[in-house]
């Protein structure tokens, strides 16, 4: 039997007694039914996976006991933060969950001119929420031992001065020739892409003007969903570590 990996927030250190929070609680004892003696890999986003054993288990209580750190060697070398316009239905929760498979360091929601959805207030704050969830999900199912930050929803203006450190910006259309191939190793990426209806020129030129290359991944349209996944295949078998 796998061993689950499951998320907490807390502090681990080797020897302690933790507790797991209602959601991961409610997992291991009311899901998965797992009984005290049984093994679990925690990590709380420090870059290290933590052994333990349950000592205590119930459907809305796990206690557990720490054991010593073991290094996670799952981060990706290349670093990539997501710019992702928002989308209707699944489609952004499926945008954040493979773009944390596929090693993003940071994930920004974007809204654009052609964007259906608009985030304000609580509204925001809920799917802010629901996202970072299926980012921590992701990374307990993926190995990951951090999990993705998922940053307030910004403004084209607001992510390009947010990305200005980065020591490549690649903004995807299909109305360019310009290919991955054709560009030096860097050390990270900040890798913008547009909703359904696809960024406006306006979009692209502000984007370009303030540094950003344009690139396209083929001669296929990509939906907003899939050109991040694509894009960050490319770019960690090109730079990273897939394929090595």
């Amino acid at each position: 039997m796998r061993i689950p990996r499951i998320y907490t927030d807390s502090p681990l250190s080797e020897g302690s007694q933790a507790e797991l929070d209602e959601n991961a609680a409610q997992h291991v004892g009311r899901v998965l039914r797992m009984q005290p003696g049984q093994e679990l890999r925690l990590f709380n986003g420090d870059g290290q996976d933590y052994p333990a054993t349950i000592t205590e288990s119930g459907k809305k209580r796990v206690e557990v006991l720490v054991g010593a750190p073991e290094a996670n060697h799952t981060e990706a070398p290349l670093k990539i933060t997501l710019g992702q316009a928002l989308s209707k239905g699944d489609r952004m929760d499926y945008a954040v969950q493979k773009a944390v498979e596929m090693g993003a360091t940071c994930i920004v929601p974007l809204t654009t001119e052609r964007c259906e959805v608009k985030l304000k207030g609580d509204r925001e704050d809920k799917r802010l929420r629901h996202w970072q969830s299926i980012a921590v999900s992701a990374a307990e199912q993926c190995g990951r031992a951090r999990v993705p930050e998922i940053l307030p929803v910004m403004t084209v203006e607001q992510w390009l001065e947010h990305s200005r450190n980065c020591d490549l910006r690649l903004v995807l259309h299909h109305r360019t020739e310009q290919s991955l191939k054709s560009m030096a190793k860097p050390g990270n990426i900040a890798l913008m892409i547009g909703p359904e209806g696809g960024l406006t020129a306006d979009e692209i030129a502000q984007a370009e003007k303030d540094g950003f290359l344009p690139v396209a991944l083929g001669p296929r349209v990509l939906r907003t969903e899939t050109a991040p996944v694509a894009a960050m295949a490319l770019c960690h078998w090109l730079w990273g570590d897939i394929g090595r």
